[in-house]
């Protein structure tokens, strides 16, 4: 291949035809310090003139550009690395090959309709214009296949294929022919330039919050681990009120744990409510809309939900909830700051209570050492340090 011609206009029109849409600018300088490699000149010419990109219908290119609560390419970037590392497990070879940023890393750029991931070959070589494509079939796991097979080509090269002849697939099954369509992505109507993540002091340093990996415990251990915000937010209501509407009061454990780090989201899944929420969409509503939902699916598959709710003793009243639709509640037995936690699991069996309060239990999920259903829990080379976050509510308007 003539890498001199293959981020060329005319090619790019050749292939996909003229853009539809307005382009997100990228701050090209900002992304490659970033990730500390500079990138192809096909994928930055195609992202300067077409954006995030959807071709042929089937395959996402995508591209620096974030859209709140749709997409963050940044993220995008992590979370397809440790999808691909821990599902490679399941299949030969079951060794994962290595990621960025590790030295010579895949570098994931784009996915498939049908779940493929793809990626370029990082240690291949140094220009970066001839970096192969590598792509992860995810069917191919599935049947205990190896998922991963090296094309060879760049990536202009790589979708001339695909729109031409079509793609072979590990295990089976070819990529395309695709219809030479290029369209904005359809789930990012909206986005905008993306920003690596701005550097600031650290208001706890690395070494004290490792260290309260390892040792330490409650609130103390959890605020050096994850520094809490400046001002929790709670809402406008009073903590009486709510126990007068509810008709019990709550656990110390979770109103010590609240007035330090308030509503948000804890490891990117778990979502606390804004307890104090005054309003037609306050806790209270919360709670008797999920235990409405109970009861009907109760009335479908009663072997699968089990639990008594509340007001009735030992009644499940939920507070949290993950982004997967999984609950989070006690178990109101006897005194409240006794109450056991579960989890009522969408996408896995019902489980026994969860060892400990909650901040006990929210500790050893940080730790990644606390296996229940319905928890996702540490990859074996994840660093839990980079997964223990908590981000507060910050839109009026949400939860």
């Amino acid at each position: 291949m003539d890498a001199s011609r293959s981020h060329g206009p005319d090619r790019l029109s050749a292939l996909l035809g003229p853009p539809a849409a307005a382009p997100v600018p990228v701050d090209w300088p900002a992304v490659e310090s970033w990730l500390r490699l500079r990138l192809p000149a096909d994928y930055k010419a195609l992202a300067a003139a077409y954006g995030p990109l959807d071709i042929g219908d089937c395959l996402w290119l995508h591209t620096p550009c974030v859209q709140a609560g749709h997409f963050d390419w940044g993220t995008w970037l992590r979370t397809t690395h440790r999808h691909c590392r821990i599902s490679s497990r399941d299949a030969p070879p079951n060794e994962p090959p290595p990621f960025h940023p590790a030295p010579g890393g895949l570098l994931a750029f784009g996915m498939t309709r049908s779940s493929s991931h793809l990626f370029w070959d990082t240690a291949a070589c140094a220009d970066p214009d001839r970096w192969p494509v590598v792509l992860f079939h995810q069917d191919a796991v599935y049947r205990g296949i190896n998922p991963w097979r090296s094309y060879g080509t760049p990536l202009l090269d790589f979708l001339d294929a695909a729109l031409a002849t079509g793609i072979p697939l590990p295990g089976g099954g070819t990529l395309g022919p695709l219809p030479p369509t290029a369209r904005r992505t359809a789930f990012l109507p909206g986005a905008v330039p993306w920003a690596p993540p701005a550097p600031g002091a650290e208001p706890v340093p690395a070494a004290h919050r490792r260290a309260a990996l390892r040792e330490g415990s409650g609130l103390d251990a959890l605020r050096l681990l994850i520094p809490p915000p400046r001002v929790p937010r709670l809402g406008p209501g009073d903590w009486p009120a709510l126990f007068d509407r509810l008709g019990t009061r709550l656990p110390a454990d979770y109103l010590a744990l609240m007035s330090r780090y308030g509503a948000g989201c804890w490891m990117g899944w778990l979502r606390f409510l804004t307890p104090l929420r005054t309003g037609e969409d306050g806790f209270v509503r919360h709670v008797a809309q999920t235990l409405n939902g109970y009861r009907t699916l109760r009335e479908h598959a009663p072997q699968g939900h089990r639990l008594p709710l509340w007001p009735a003793a030992g009644g499940f009243l939920p507070f949290a909830n993950s982004i997967d639709g999984d609950q989070f509640g006690w178990l109101t037995e006897g005194d409240p700051d006794g109450w056991p936690l579960t989890v009522w699991p969408r996408h896995a069996d019902q489980g026994p209570p969860l060892p400990g309060t909650l901040t006990e239990v929210l500790l050893a999920w940080l730790r990644g050492t606390l296996s229940a259903e319905g928890l996702p829990g540490l990859d074996r080379d994840d660093d839990p340090l980079e997964y223990a976050t908590f981000e507060p509510w910050t839109d009026a308007s949400y939860w």
